[in-house]
């Protein structure tokens, strides 16, 4: 935590502070990743500098990371301020357990992710700046998950979509620049109302910091207020690709190559989803609780919706994106129902939709590249020709299922314990708990069926869609030495994924303890020497 010493008759606001230098663990992570994003600029053309570069980086922000979760489980929650002007006036990056581990687990699949690009790179790919917009992503998605700030977290949203732009047209395919269009439309839009919505919080607050917000807000408008978190309801909603404003993703994440695919689906919605999660349950909560029907319909629309959009789907890769998007449902569950095992779940969940959604599309690339197609009705015959594929493959559809003992059925686990806790005390709308759960076990079950579906299609039938399927007529392309440099990536994120579902003890604890904080953030707030009588 940031502590002061006045040294001077300056205002409160001007008053210098001594931060201790464990606390500047939370601000590396940033000015490390865009400090080799910056330097790797220079070294692109270098054959092997920026992979061995860009690896060193996210090693070290990895290091800062675990450092940093490390002193908030130990301490509490962790604030730092930017410059000599303390909140609410300053820019401050505030660290929970949920902040803290997402950002730790958006490191390590970036770290493996790198690994598994060079699958589709060949060596004169070094001038395209691949590295350097991955490090500036990274950048992006560690701030939103740390700042606590709201206008900070708007400008980590656009250095997110600076680098997202980068990184979706790389490639130069018409089909990608279809996907740039429809991706860029849609999340230039969402920034839009998430601006509109800063600046009419502002102009009723007269403050923008997340700590600063819970103590003044019951201050202002009940249905003012209601407006500014319906405004950030819809722009984190078309972030997270929740439904009825999600079908920008199954159209624009098949665009571009595998890893970075990989990248969007275990990131950028996350973001969205954790936004919503800290806006509306921590920032906002009565507002939130005028809006509980609102996110209690949204959570079960995406739940139902997203699945059957995937059982519908042929492209393998926007099979994958419907159920990314279902995903973001199970999240909302959490939204609607804000007990102590609900904000769990859904915390626990967006940590598991990290891992495995980015493993998911990482299978999805390495099966295009056996197969030289991306349409599951042509392909085939994949189960007898690299059972090692097929084993990832129905190991991540168990996992996005919730089938046990695999890490997506422990988020489920507390979401459908909270539906049904909400269902015995008769929480109002009474409702909202016996349909989350219904709503829950549906989409695993449609889950499921898409995903047999998809491995059906594409491993265990001998041959393309017709009458001859059973000859085994696809052409299968051996892995080189890059393909199996991210074969060896992918087992290595899958394998932590099987273990975490298996042993899932201590992320359960540290979740649940981060909940807590979420229900209650005085913790949050004394972090950052605002709590008052007001809290």
């Amino acid at each position: 935590m940031a502590t002061s010493t006045p040294t001077t008759d300056l205002p409160q606001a001007m008053i210098e502070t001594v931060v201790p230098a464990s606390d500047w663990v939370i601000v590396l992570p940033i000015a490390l990743a865009l400090m080799g994003a910056a330097g790797l600029m220079m070294f692109r053309r270098s054959n092997g500098t920026p992979l061995i570069g860009s690896v060193i980086v996210v090693l070290a922000i990895i290091a800062c990371e675990i450092a940093l979760l490390v002193e908030v489980l130990a301490n509490g929650p962790v604030s730092m301020t930017m410059g000599r002007w303390l909140p609410p006036f300053g820019i401050s990056l505030t660290a929970d357990i949920f902040g803290a581990s997402f950002a730790l687990a958006a490191a390590l699949v970036t770290l493996i992710v790198l690994f598994y690009a060079e699958l589709d790179r060949a060596d004169a790919d070094g001038r395209d700046a691949f590295h350097p917009m991955v490090l500036l992503l990274l950048a992006g998605v560690t701030g939103a998950f740390l700042t606590g700030d709201l206008f900070n977290l708007y400008v980590w949203f656009e250095v997110m979509l600076i680098a997202s732009f980068g990184l979706i047209v790389q490639g130069n395919r018409p089909l990608q620049l279809d996907g740039a269009v429809k991706y860029g439309f849609l999340n230039f839009l969402a920034t839009t109302f998430f601006l509109m919505s800063l600046g009419l919080l502002y102009g009723l607050l007269g403050t923008l910091n997340m700590s600063d917000i819970m103590r003044v807000s019951s201050t202002a408008d009940p249905a003012a207020m209601a407006g500014v978190a319906a405004l950030f309801l819809l722009a984190f909603g078309m972030k997270a690709a929740a439904f009825p404003v999600n079908a920008w993703l199954p159209a624009s994440y098949h665009t571009p190559p595998a890893a970075i695919s990989a990248l969007f689906a275990g990131l950028l919605t996350k973001v969205g989803a954790y936004a919503m999660l800290r806006a509306l349950v921590v920032v906002l909560p009565a507002s939130r609780d005028m809006l509980e029907p609102v996110l209690a319909c949204i959570a079960i629309g995406t739940l139902l919706i997203a699945p059957l959009g995937a059982i519908a789907e042929t492209n393998l890769r926007r099979a994958i994106g419907f159920v990314v998007i279902g995903g973001i449902g199970a999240v909302m569950v959490g939204l609607a129902m804000p007990s102590l095992n609900g904000v769990a779940g859904s915390g626990l969940y967006i940590f598991h939709a990290i891992l495995t959604m980015t493993a998911l599309y990482m299978v999805a690339g390495l099966i295009e590249k056996t197969t030289g197609q991306s349409d599951t009705r042509y392909m085939g015959g994949l189960y007898a020709a690299n059972a090692p594929l097929s084993i990832l493959f129905i190991l991540l559809v168990l996992a996005s299922a919730g089938v046990p003992p695999f890490l997506g059925f422990w988020p489920k686990l507390l979401l459908l314990e909270a539906g049904l806790d909400q269902g015995v005390t008769g929480a109002a709308p009474g409702w909202v708990g016996t349909a989350m759960v219904l709503a829950l076990l549906i989409n695993a079950v449609l889950t499921l069926i898409a995903g047999t579906r998809l491995w059906a299609h594409v491993f265990w039938r001998s041959g393309p869609e017709g009458q001859g399927s059973e000859n085994g007529s696809v052409d299968l392309k051996p892995f080189e030495k890059r393909g199996q440099l991210a074969l060896g990536a992918t087992t290595l994120l899958v394998a932590g994924i099987v273990v975490a579902g298996l042993w899932p003890g201590p992320l359960m604890e540290a979740i649940s303890a981060g909940a807590a904080d979420i229900i209650d953030p005085a913790r949050y707030v004394e972090a950052t020497a605002l709590a008052g009588d007001e809290l």
